[in-house]
């Protein structure tokens, strides 16, 4: 089976994509294109689908740029070579042409960045955490510092899980409104004390008054199409063991 890969006509003229979970050689829980070296899959089922993503992006294996996600509002800056460790942050921006960055998800929102005219990109993971830390903004800091205008930077949102899917409760709603009252707009009335979140709303808001010049999702829920994305939530209801990490791509 080939690779699927969504692209974003916002994004056109930049070699990108949301990658589903089409086209790779993982079994199992993980079939498909599971990209999660965290996962338990085989080690050399996860870098046989990297090698896929790679030829796609039109890069070598060791082009591929990502770092240690752990929910965080930090983004770092990556240039030629890729050495040691990866960093723990959320967020990676470069101006180094043939370097394509990566996020991984399952549920969170994989937000891919771009300002053409300044040769500057960006690729964030942004789960509720992360948004409600300020890992978008970080990520707009950051390519501004690397030579970005925020006037000109465009961003799209990937595969995500949408509000329909999204159950939260009360304490979750509480958090956001200490952060800001007026966030509970993103919150529709569920079931006994539970809500639904808009998670693509609330990051599309931040973005905004961030001062993008556009931002946009994909409207693609990660929860709702098994047969297209990984989800962690859909894996926690089936009682399921673990479940694969979707990657998501961009590169000058």
């Amino acid at each position: 089976m080939t690779l699927e890969i969504i692209t974003s006509d916002a994004l056109d003229g930049l070699r990108h994509g949301f990658f589903t979970r089409r086209g790779g050689v993982s079994s199992g829980l993980y079939e498909g294109l599971n990209c999660g070296t965290g996962s338990s899959d085989s080690a050399e089922a996860v870098t046989a689908n990297r090698i896929r993503v790679a030829t796609a992006m039109q890069v070598a294996p060791d082009r591929l740029a990502n770092v240690h996600q752990v929910h965080s509002a930090t983004a770092v800056h990556v240039s030629d070579p890729l050495e040691g460790p990866r960093p723990k942050a959320d967020a990676i921006v470069t101006s180094q042409p043939g370097v394509a960055l990566c996020v991984l998800t399952a549920d969170c929102q994989p937000v891919l960045f771009a300002d053409r005219d300044a040769g500057v990109i960006g690729a964030a993971h942004a789960g509720w955490k992360g948004a409600l830390r300020g890992v978008l903004e970080s990520t707009v800091d950051a390519m501004e510092a690397a030579g970005a205008k925020r006037e000109r930077i465009v961003a799209v949102i990937g595969p995500s899980i949408s509000q329909s899917s999204y159950e939260v409760g009360p304490e979750f709603l509480d958090e956001f409104q200490s952060s800001d009252p007026d966030n509970v707009r993103f919150f529709a009335n569920g079931k006994g004390d539970r809500y639904q979140f808009d998670l693509p709303s609330y990051s599309l808001r931040r973005l905004r008054t961030a001062g993008v010049a556009h931002a946009e999702w994909t409207r693609h829920c990660t929860y709702s199409d098994a047969a297209r994305f990984y989800s962690y939530r859909r894996s926690v209801h089936l009682r399921e063991a673990d479940y694969g990490r979707l990657v998501s791509s961009i590169r000058l």
